[in-house]
C-alpha cells in the first residue's frame, strides 16, 4: 500500500482506499472497520495523499505530506500528544515540533487536525505507510568510475565471432 492509492474526499470525513477508476469517477472504500464503499464522481473533490503537501516558509516553500506523515512517526513513536478537538495553540505547537519551518499564516488550524485526524487513521490501517523508506542507494562517482573499469575490462565478444556463431546456429 502507498499513499498513492488513499484519498480524502471533500466533504467526508475520513480516509478512502481507491479501489477501480471508473468511466465517470473512481470506487472508493472507507479505511475504517465499515469498509463503506462509495462512487465519487465529478462534483466531488478527491485529492490523493501523495499529492499533498503542507505549506512552510523555506527555499522549497512546501513539504510533501508523506515527509510530514514520516516526521510525526519519529518524533512521537507512541501515541500523539494532540487530538482534532485539542486547542489550536496546541496543535500549533504540535506542527512546529514536527515541522519547525510551517508556514503559520498560510497553514490553518484545520488543515492540522485533518493532519491529525489522517495520521491516526493510517497509524491503525497501514502503520507500515508510517515508517521511513529505506532511500535507495546513490551511486557515487568513484563507485561509477569503478564500475565503468570492470565493464571495460570484461572480454568483448568480436563482431567476426559473433557472424560465425549465427552461421553455425544456422547450420544446424
Amino acid at each position: 500500500m502507498e499513499l498513492r492509492e488513499i484519498a480524502a474526499v471533500t466533504g467526508r470525513g475520513g480516509l478512502f482506499k481507491i479501489v477501480q477508476p471508473t468511466r465517470t469517477g473512481v470506487i472508493l472504500e472507507s479505511i475504517d472497520s465499515n469498509k463503506t464503499r462509495l462512487v465519487a464522481n465529478g462534483n466531488d473533490r478527491v485529492s490523493i495523499l501523495n499529492e499533498i503537501s503542507i505549506y512552510t516558509t523555506d527555499a522549497e516553500g512546501s513539504r510533501p505530506l508523506e515527509a510530514v506523515l514520516h516526521a510525526i512517526k519519529t518524533t512521537f513513536t507512541g501515541d500523539l500528544p494532540v487530538t482534532p478537538k485539542s486547542e489550536p495553540q496546541d496543535l500549533k505547537s504540535f506542527l512546529s515540533k514536527v515541522l519547525p519551518e510551517y508556514d503559520d499564516n498560510r497553514v490553518y488550524v484545520s488543515d492540522i487536525k485533518k493532519l491529525v485526524t489522517w495520521y491516526a487513521i493510517l497509524n491503525a490501517a497501514y502503520p507500515e505507510l508510517l515508517s521511513a523508506k529505506k532511500e535507495e542507494k546513490k551511486e557515487t562517482k568513484k563507485e561509477k568510475a569503478e564500475k565503468a573499469e570492470v565493464e571495460e575490462t570484461e572480454p568483448v565478444e568480436k563482431p567476426a565471432a559473433k557472424k560465425k556463431a549465427a552461421a553455425k546456429k544456422a547450420a544446424k
